[in-house]
């Protein structure tokens, strides 16, 4: 949570160690806002990689004439992002742990009162977060927005994962996983 409410961009996107013994990693993208989660692209040209401040996914190029680069996936989620993988059938899930409220814009927005929370939460008394109504949503391979599943009672989702007709889910706050069937239950209309 600290992290969240200090939102800086100390986050960066390394490569993968090679086998031992591993010279030190090599930094593709800076300045991240707490970088949360990675995808590889089918085609194996490019990574997706959310950032959960600033609710958003970016494409890190590896190949082709923009190699090197990041540009804009999808952005402006209806909630933060805590992970993101591809299903093998054309859509990225994307974790959302907590809705976007108006309470987490205004922090967004003020590092005054971004400031002033954190001091009250760490040395007078524990200030309720308001994470709550988390979910999944679906993006294409373009980054356009599908679907979205959602639960009211749901908090810190970190992941979703397809297999089948089920979409599984963890929660730092339950120590169990559950399951939705998306072919029995109908999914919101994901908008950007």
């Amino acid at each position: 949570m600290t992290d969240v409410l200090e939102a800086r961009p100390h986050g960066r996107l390394l490569t993968p160690p090679p086998p031992p013994p591993p010279p030190p990693p090599t930094v593709l993208a800076r300045d991240l806002y707490f970088a949360n989660g990675v995808a590889v692209s089918p085609d194996q040209g490019s990574l997706i990689f959310c950032e959960t401040v600033m609710m958003r996914c970016s494409r890190y190029h590896i190949n082709g004439d923009k190699a090197g680069t990041v540009d804009k996936f999808i952005d402006n989620l209806p909630g933060f992002p805590d992970n993101i993988r591809y299903d093998g059938d054309g859509r990225y899930w994307i974790a959302i742990s907590a809705e976007r409220t108006l309470q987490w814009d205004v922090l967004s927005w003020s590092p005054f009162v971004r400031k002033l929370v954190h001091m009250v939460d760490k040395y007078v008394v524990a200030v309720p977060h308001s994470l709550k109504n988390a979910g999944a949503m679906s993006v294409t391979l373009a980054g356009e927005p599908v679907s979205m599943y959602s639960d009211p009672g749901l908090a810190v989702t970190t992941g979703w994962l397809k297999v089948g007709d089920c979409l599984y889910y963890g929660s730092l706050t339950n120590p169990y996983l559950s399951k939705i069937n998306i072919a029995e239950s109908p999914a919101e209309k994901a908008e950007e």
